[in-house]
């Protein structure tokens, strides 16, 4: 089988806030101009120390629709509500896949006990587009809890696959996905290789959350550095040279115009415009600050 060759390996981007609680390297779409359609944005948030603060930070409410977040968490904790009434907190190893398809009301910020302490902080946070046909389903969430989570154990206590959506070796992931979407937490042990399989069609990248890697016996990642592959071979094999955790990310490109005005994702000008208007009517519902 053909190797998936490197397209590059970046650096983290100049970090921005997000509200007063997420500090993050924006990878795609501004960060870098790479394809990794079905995934349109990958807000990076590397680790970071927050002191304790009784008032948690975070980003007030704000609209969403067309597309989906998914975040992921790795150090620290989030809860969030939305105008249909959900809420939750986001645990390290816990994944939020939350479907704002026709419109959604949101908020999160800081967990209230991990507020208080402080402490390390480290997310990922990644847009996922919607055909069109699905932009304006049903909002909702996957909870995938990291009790849950479908593993793939490596031989030889050489760590694990965490499958959050998608499929590793006949293990499926929990969260049902709109399109072929894989999404992974590989967490290595030193010296360990792994490999991986994609389409040679699918767009694919791997986020090195924490540690050190071999990509392809070839080049090396460290901590904070993504892996952008080229559409071409399907195999990609990586070697943990420390401890390592990479995000795992490949997927069916949607071959489809889009448009994004700030928090909605459409096809056409027109939706974007029906959005601005249903939202200023209230027609994505209400939540309090």
């Amino acid at each position: 089988m053909e190797v998936k060759q490197i397209e590059k390996v970046l650096k983290a981007p100049a970090p921005h806030m997000v509200g007063d609680g997420f500090r993050v390297h924006n990878f795609f779409p501004s960060g870098y101009e790479i394809d990794m359609s079905p995934f349109f944005l990958m807000d990076y948030g590397s680790k970071i120390e927050f002191s304790a603060r009784r008032e948690p930070r975070g980003v007030g409410v704000h609209p969403h629709r067309g597309f989906e977040t998914v975040t992921i968490a790795y150090h620290g904790a989030v809860a969030h509500h939305d105008s249909s009434g959900n809420s939750g907190i986001i645990y390290p190893g816990d994944v939020q896949w939350m479907t704002a398809a026709s419109g959604i009301l949101h908020k999160e910020y800081h967990e209230q006990s991990y507020s208080l302490a402080g402490g390390p902080f480290q997310m990922v946070q990644l847009w996922v587009n919607l055909p069109a046909k699905a932009k304006m389903s049903k909002p909702k969430y996957q909870a995938v809890k990291q009790v849950d989570m479908a593993k793939f154990i490596l031989p030889n206590d050489g760590g694990v696959i965490e499958v959050i959506a998608g499929n590793y070796n006949s293990i499926k992931g929990n969260a049902s996905t709109f399109t072929p979407i894989e999404v992974y937490n590989a967490r290595l042990n030193k010296g360990v290789k792994a490999t991986f399989h994609f389409k040679s069609t699918y767009n694919t990248g791997f986020m090195i959350i924490e540690g050190s890697v071999k990509v392809n016996n070839l080049e090396i990642a460290d901590q904070d550095m993504f892996v952008h592959f080229k559409n071409e071979g399907e195999r990609i094999e990586v070697e943990a040279l420390e401890n390592s955790v990479i995000l795992v990310l490949s997927g069916e490109p949607i071959d489809e115009p889009i448009v994004q005005y700030g928090p909605f994702l459409m096809n056409t000008e027109e939706e974007i415009n029906q959005a601005i208007s249903d939202y200023n009517q209230g027609r994505f519902g209400y939540l309090e600050e």
